[in-house]
């Protein structure tokens, strides 16, 4: 019975932690462009179109007065 009053606030302090590193993550962008990542691997990096494509975007910043439309196709 003793042990619970040990391992309640462990189990509470991780949880909060939990919480925590969540809320940082979603915060700082972490779950911001879930599917790039997921295409990438689909294209050669030798590619042309695709190192054009990955020029384009570096080059296009994230401005929202910006009224270009981005083309997240990388095919010409």
């Amino acid at each position: 019975m003793t042990v619970l009053y040990i391992l309640v606030p462990i189990a509470i302090a991780l949880v909060i932690l939990a919480i925590w590193l969540f809320n940082w993550a979603v915060n700082n962008g972490q779950y911001d462009d879930l599917d790039s990542p997921a295409h990438s691997i689909l294209f050669d990096d030798d590619d042309p179109a695709h190192l054009a494509a990955q020029r384009k975007d570096d080059t296009q910043g994230d401005d929202p007065a910006d009224p270009t439309p981005r083309d997240t196709d990388p095919r010409p």
